[in-house]
């Protein structure tokens, strides 16, 4: 068995070959840090500034599914924050918070075809295009719009990019309307285009929205709520014998 991200010793502890107390400690931003850990190098200038960017843009979008359950489940168990948080990242999946992971596997495994036979082949198979479809922003999801914008900016927008936007236009042709491109594609897009590999893409998401939910737990332990959207929730559904 092995590890190359860290060992503990008596007088030190050392992470991806650098001296943690010596060299990173002071020097490293915890984005770089981040990226430090999953990457196993430090990042380049653009790769930390659209790290930050994307952790921003997916960290916090109201009362969501994930903040939802954190809040109920502090409520549950007012002592386990740890637990109320792993409620709300157990929610990271394919319809909330998770569906970056399946764009970025779409965006590579169809990178140089037409965008338009990859919508035809997904509408076909009666499935849903990943990262289209938001149930609050209609017709653009603003995040979405800047990161591209930022994207070109900079000069990063590369092959995985290119394709996204070609999707954009691709779906509503195929499926007969506009869709709403969210969040999730351009973070996927752009973190293939900066070299991230597919697994490390689901990592931005879970580690914002962790941040998130810390923030309405903290919330909540001043200001509760969780026990009232269970009894709303209770409230809003009907019973059937």
């Amino acid at each position: 068995m092995k590890t190359r991200i860290s060992q503990a010793y008596p007088d030190r502890v050392e992470v991806r070959g650098r001296d943690l107390t010596g060299d990173l400690m002071g020097r490293l931003t915890f984005t770089e840090y981040f990226h430090l850990l999953l990457a196993g190098d430090e990042p380049t200038d653009e790769q930390r500034f659209f790290l930050d960017l994307l952790l921003v843009s997916i960290a916090e979008h109201g009362l969501m599914p994930t903040n939802v359950a954190a809040r109920m489940t502090l409520a549950a168990d007012p002592h386990s924050v740890q637990g109320a948080v792993a409620a709300g990242i157990l929610g990271c999946g394919p319809v909330i918070l998770g569906t970056s992971e399946e764009c970025a596997r779409l965006l590579e495994a169809n990178l140089g075809r037409d965008p338009v036979e990859i919508a035809r082949e997904v509408h076909a198979a009666g499935k849903q295009m990943p990262g289209f479809g938001h149930p609050v922003h209609s017709p653009v999801d603003p995040r979405a719009v800047r990161i591209f914008e930022l994207a070109e900016e900079h000069g990063v927008s590369g092959p995985h990019t290119e394709l996204a936007r070609g999707l954009r236009e691709a779906v509503a042709e195929v499926w007969g309307k506009p869709l709403t491109m969210n969040v999730s594609m351009p973070i996927a897009s752009v973190m293939l285009d900066l070299g991230y590999p597919v697994s490390a893409v689901k990592a931005v998401p879970i580690l914002a929205r962790t941040a998130s939910l810390l923030a309405h737990l903290a919330e909540e332990q001043v200001d509760p709520i969780g026990l009232e959207l269970a009894a709303r929730a209770e409230d809003g559904v009907e019973y059937e014998r």
